[in-house]
């Protein structure tokens, strides 16, 4: 039997893991990207994304992996997979522009008898009124006849160390039965638990149930987190007692505001599409959304109070940011919410510096931030050290004891640190 073939279309943070997955599952994978430098990097076994390493690069190259921007690739394949970004728009609403391009991209190309697969996250009703149509008028092909057309949503943990591809349960949904059967059989050769769903709009609409429940029990924690403060009750050993009970709890914690690509972003999917279909608000993800977005701004007052009892102004003090990815041990900086607080820092005047373990250089809107050199220097000489994320590298411990102030919005750190 000859050697099944897939072309991924996009090599980042999604479609770089799917990609090793299917290597090491004895498929033949194209890794189409539209970038050459990027392309030139992945072919000379250097990764760039953090669940990878350059060894595991080298040994997708070795089992036959390459990378390319050219979309002839598609034609010879009998999988294709879409895994673009989908950022925001203009006005909250998501931008199908990576989606609409990649797609006519593969209908340029695509072949009798190939499947199709979109896994890049969404509102209902893209696979089917947006994707499908492009692939059928660039391919003079008919979708669930002469090629056949899935969704299948990302469910990539980033830094994780329990939860990959493979032990992830991976849903998928097609135009007919068909096409939910070559889905199957695609991700079957690599996953342990494929989920068949009966529909693709159920299949994009669980994507988006999934984070919007976390968005929505993140924003519960972050405001009891505010309201807690001025009861004078420690939200921190609230949780932790509520942790204890073994059935219908789940636990969540507050922070400095939500990250990633997910959280932020997929529930406005969500959103979108219900104002846009039937003309309501979805009010839990607004409201979710007001709250989460409300946590930066929440920070920096709680910073300048900690200088006001030291008798300092925010304005003029040097404020050491510990930790700016949006997750710990990761480099992803994608929508983490260190940005906004330090962006809200610098407008009521406050000196900011930096460290990171995983990130060397740092570029906000209003311009670069100078990352420091010694950790241990720089939290002894700033008047106030906030953690924003707690790396496992961080003593934060030592780093406590040595601070003059310590903020801490992770709850991680032992006292003398304050925690949000």
């Amino acid at each position: 039997m000859a050697q099944r073939t897939v072309t991924i279309v996009g090599q980042g943070y999604v479609g770089l893991p799917l990609a090793q997955a299917a290597a090491r599952a004895d498929w033949t994978v194209h890794g189409l990207d539209v970038t050459q430098s990027l392309v030139d990097q992945l072919n000379g076994g250097t990764s760039h994304v953090d669940d990878l390493s350059d060894a595991d690069i080298q040994e997708m190259i070795d089992l036959g992996y390459r990378a390319t921007t050219d979309p002839s690739v598609v034609s010879e394949s009998d999988v294709v997979v879409i895994c673009v970004p989908t950022p925001l728009g203009d006005g909250g609403s998501p931008d199908l522009g990576a989606v609409k391009g990649a797609s006519r991209t593969v209908g340029d190309n695509l072949s009798a008898g190939t499947t199709v697969i979109l896994e890049s996250t969404t509102y209902p009703g893209t696979t089917d009124d947006v994707v499908k149509p492009i692939l059928e008028m660039a391919s003079g092909l008919t979708g669930g006849t002469d090629f056949q057309l899935a969704y299948s949503p990302e469910r990539v943990d980033p830094g994780s160390k329990k939860y990959g591809i493979k032990n992830t349960p991976k849903l998928m949904g097609g135009i007919n039965d068909a096409s939910t059967q070559a889905a199957v059989a695609f991700y079957g050769a690599f996953v342990d638990e494929p989920v068949a769903m009966n529909g693709m709009r159920e299949a994009e609409t669980a994507k988006l149930l999934e984070n919007t429940f976390r968005h929505v029990n993140i924003a519960l924690v972050n405001e009891m987190a505010k309201f807690c403060k001025e009861l004078n009750i420690d939200i921190w050993e609230v949780i932790r007692g509520a942790s204890t009970k073994p059935f219908g709890f789940m636990k969540f914690t507050p922070g400095p505001g939500v990250g990633g690509h997910c959280i932020p972003i997929d529930p406005n999917y969500l959103s979108y599409e219900v104002r846009n279909q039937l003309g309501y608000p979805f009010r839990f993800v607004e409201l979710a959304q007001e709250i989460n977005n409300s946590m930066p701004r929440y920070v920096v007052d709680r910073v300048g109070e900690l200088l006001n009892e030291h008798r300092k102004p925010l304005n003029g003090s040097d404020v050491l940011l510990l930790g700016v990815t949006y997750k710990a041990d990761i480099a992803d900086q994608r929508e983490s919410p260190a940005m906004p607080v330090a962006e809200l820092l610098r407008e009521r005047g406050a000196n900011i510096r930096f460290h990171d373990p995983m990130v060397d250089t740092w570029k906000l809107e209003s311009g670069s931030v100078v990352r420091e050199a010694s950790l241990e220097d720089a939290v002894k000489e700033a008047d106030v050290v906030v953690v924003l994320q707690a790396h496992e590298s961080y003593d934060l411990g030592k780093l406590a004891a040595d601070a003059k102030v310590m903020l801490d919005t992770r709850g991680t750190a032992p006292a003398p640190a304050v925690r949000l």
